[in-house]
């Protein structure tokens, strides 16, 4: 059995380079993506972007982070929005990290539960203070499935969540079969293919050295064939097209 799987921004951020990777220098304009996962067991959305009220004030709705971000939301492409463009039903929500701008739509797609690595819960809610999490985002009433490790979401190995640690602490990503391709959506545990590449890392994160345990199972899950889809590469997804992998 396969996915059938789709990629969209939903939104764009424009901040230094320098804090994305070492060595950048100048500022980078970022897509923000979510990604649909169609399989005959049920729908999934992986990350949600930006919330809609950043297009209204944005430091009311992301602090502080306001003065490292800018933010786009263009008319059309909050998650919902954009979801709604390509399918009926969502059923099931999977953030790789709970930072703003991978779970900021969460709680515009009703009650849906939502799958997330209970490392990540945790340092979302206090273990780990400085990075950054706002409640508003992920503290939504919905049903919050923990996992623990590996998991596999439809229970056949077409979908599968991949504990990827480092940018955060319960950082995951997500492997998805196609009927072309082994895709594995890395998330923020490798924002470009540059830093795959190079082994640069971003200027802030959870843990430099798990985070590059996380580049080097990527590598391995590459070599053995999986294609892989970075975080924020403008380069991968380099509009506001819906891209099919």
């Amino acid at each position: 059995m396969t996915a059938r799987l789709r990629a969209f921004t939903t939104g764009w951020l424009t901040t230094e380079r320098a804090g994305l990777i070492e060595g950048g220098e100048g500022p980078a304009r970022i897509p923000v993506v979510s990604y649909l996962v169609e399989h005959a067991r049920g729908t999934l959305l992986f990350d949600t972007g930006l919330h809609p009220d950043v297009r209204v004030d944005v430091h009311a709705r992301i602090g502080g982070l306001a003065d490292f971000f800018t933010t786009e939301l263009p008319a059309g492409t909050s998650v919902d929005e954009r979801s709604a463009e390509l399918t009926s039903r969502v059923d099931l929500v999977a953030c790789s990290h709970l930072h703003f701008d991978h779970c900021g739509g969460n709680g515009l797609l009703g009650d849906v539960p939502v799958l997330v690595q209970r490392a990540e819960w945790d340092a979302a809610h206090g273990g780990d203070p400085t990075a950054g999490y706002l409640a508003h985002d992920f503290d939504t009433g919905q049903d919050v499935r923990l996992l623990d490790g590996d998991h596999d979401v439809f229970g056949d190995g077409t979908v599968v969540c991949i504990p990827t640690p480092g940018h955060t602490a319960g950082h995951q990503s997500l492997r998805v079969r196609t009927d072309d391709a082994e895709v594995v959506l890395t998330g923020d545990a490798c924002y470009f293919r540059e830093s795959l590449d190079t082994g640069r890392l971003p200027l802030f994160g959870f843990d430099p050295e798990q985070q590059h345990r996380s580049l080097d199972l990527l590598r391995s899950m590459e070599a053995s064939g999986s294609q892989l889809v970075f975080g924020h590469d403008a380069e991968q997804i380099p509009d506001d097209e819906v891209r099919s992998f």
